[in-house]
């Protein structure tokens, strides 16, 4: 599960991914986005989506 790491130099979070998290944005990108798809179609697939993944509490 994903992990939230504070910063303390500067004001953004750090999102410590673990391989399953990884492999499970990548299924869902296959999922969403077709083969074949040029750079702008694919930017538009995923700015109408939205991806989560679980946070380690």
């Amino acid at each position: 599960m994903a992990r939230i790491l504070e910063s303390t130099s500067n004001s953004r979070r750090l999102i410590k991914l673990t391989t399953n998290d990884i492999l499970s944005i990548v299924k869902e990108y296959q999922r969403i986005v077709p083969r074949g798809c040029d750079y702008e179609i694919i930017r538009n697939y995923l700015d109408d989506t939205v991806i989560y993944i679980p946070e380690d509490i």
